[in-house]
């Protein structure tokens, strides 16, 4: 088997990464977490590169820990990339402080992970990797029929066979196959992938390995054989697609078709979402105006019940969204759709009898202070007043027509500062993200409803934030 425990058996040799990585990621495996920050803060000043970094954190965390559940400590590695857009986004002051908490995130999870096993990646069996003419068809055979060391042979095969493109778009059809997880797996796909294009695609062989392991996670029998609920949505909808007219992403954009597709997320079924989003797309609305009321439809299930399901229907919906843009393949597209359409309902679950706030119908709040300075005001109201309050001063500083990146660099100054475990890091730059390619309005709404998962200023300041930047002085 490609991935193995110590209590297996006695400790198997363990993948090796490229000569100029290796020696940084034993350092990161090996140095006790009271003394990592201090020792990688001297090797900063020393001129150790970010980018080297990056790499070193995302290739220590696929080989010591396992992706199987694809969350919980694996999240060490999951908010790798949300890490790197906080930091890529942020003046050069605070641009070292999210990777400095990921290190930590890292020793923490790497210590678990030897609690319960000490998994570990193993090194590629030669002998079993298909030749490159062959390596497509074995891992989509592989990937289909469940087999992990099948799939795991494969794709070290493919991924010295074919483009990053073609690579995406498989691991994005299989990313999304199925709601095992509560959407990691969609999540993995995009968030490592987007961090491998980061540090080089040099690094692909042994990440590919871990997601291809992880999106092969599962419950009792192999799901191939049997009509599991997890996977009922993708493969009604492969049948689906060949409904949708063939020139399906062209279209206009309609605020009334957006409205309804939110009122249809409320209350309908999986297969009644699904098939309202073919409809809609046949009577020529625009993609786009789908998209504006599936990640509308997460922020608005985060104002109704904030917490874990529905932080994760807003970053689940961020990384299908992302492989949506990122994809050329038309049927990887459709799919894209429809499988975020059916994401929404099945993280909604049973309709709510009253269901209260609606995204579309949010009236902006009262702001005490006008102009930038209106920024304190909101952030404020997020420590002490309602969410409901809260979302609608950000409304209001939106439709007053201030820049909206000001929100966002004051959300994401919050977020380095004060963000105390990974949720809070995928969510906030998943939002962060997201309502820039939506419409508008739709923008604004989707900021505004992300209230729930922010920071306000009077949380606590997170304390590794003074011992990286003690360390980062020296």
């Amino acid at each position: 088997m490609p991935f193995q425990t110590a209590a297996a058996g006695p400790p198997a040799q363990v993948v090796q990464f490229r000569s100029e990585i290796e020696p940084l990621v034993r350092l990161l495996e090996e140095t006790p977490r009271e003394r990592l920050l201090e020792d990688i803060g001297l090797r900063v000043r020393q001129g150790l590169g970010y980018r080297q970094l990056l790499a070193a954190l995302l290739l220590a965390g696929i080989r010591n820990v396992q992706p199987r559940p694809v969350g919980f400590k694996f999240h060490a590695v999951l908010v790798i990339h949300s890490v790197h857009l906080a930091s890529r986004f942020s003046p050069e002051s605070d641009r070292w402080l999210p990777i400095f908490w990921a290190l930590d995130t890292f020793k923490r999870a790497q210590a678990r992970d030897a609690q319960v096993g000490d998994w570990s990646m193993e090194p590629v069996v030669s002998s079993r990797v298909p030749p490159p003419h062959k390596s497509r068809q074995a891992f989509t055979e592989a990937m289909d029929q469940w087999d992990e060391a099948a799939a795991d042979a494969a794709i070290v095969g493919l991924s010295r066979a074919v483009d990053a493109r073609q690579l995406f778009d498989l691991f994005a059809y299989y990313g999304m196959r199925d709601f095992r997880d509560i959407g990691h797996k969609a999540i993995y796909v995009a968030n490592g992938w987007r961090t491998l294009q980061t540090i080089g695609m040099q690094h692909a062989e042994p990440i590919l390995r871990s997601l291809a392991y992880a999106l092969l996670a599962h419950e009792g029998s192999n799901p191939a054989t049997r009509d599991a609920e997890a996977d009922r949505p993708f493969r009604q909808n492969r049948q689906r697609i060949r409904e949708i007219r063939s020139d399906w992403q062209t279209g206009t954009l309609s605020p009334a078709a957006t409205v309804d597709l939110l009122d249809t997320l409320r209350h309908a079924s999986t297969d009644d979402a699904c098939s309202q989003v073919v409809a809609l797309l046949n009577r020529g609305i625009a993609p786009q105006s789908i998209w504006d009321a599936l990640l509308n439809a997460a922020g608005e299930l985060m104002m109704r019940r904030p917490g874990i399901i529905a932080l994760h229907a807003v970053t689940s919906l961020n990384g299908l969204y992302f492989a949506y843009r990122t994809t050329s393949d038309d049927t990887i597209r459709r799919l894209l759709l429809l499988q975020g359409t059916a994401f929404i309902t099945l993280f909604r679950g049973q309709p709510e009898s009253h269901p209260g706030f609606n995204i579309d119908q949010l009236e902006p709040s009262r702001l005490e202070q006008g102009g930038p300075e209106a920024i304190d005001d909101i952030f404020s109201a997020f420590s002490y007043e309602a969410n409901l309050i809260g979302a609608g001063k950000v409304l209001a500083f939106l439709q007053r027509k201030q820049p909206p990146e000001r929100f966002v660099e004051a959300a994401r100054h919050l977020l380095i500062y004060k963000g105390d475990n990974s949720h809070d890091y995928k969510y906030g730059s998943a939002v962060l993200e997201d309502y820039q390619y939506l419409s508008p309005e739709w923008g604004q709404r989707y900021l505004a409803a992300s209230v729930p998962g922010l920071h306000g200023s009077a949380s606590p300041d997170h304390a590794l934030m003074a011992r990286t930047q003690a360390a980062l002085r020296g």
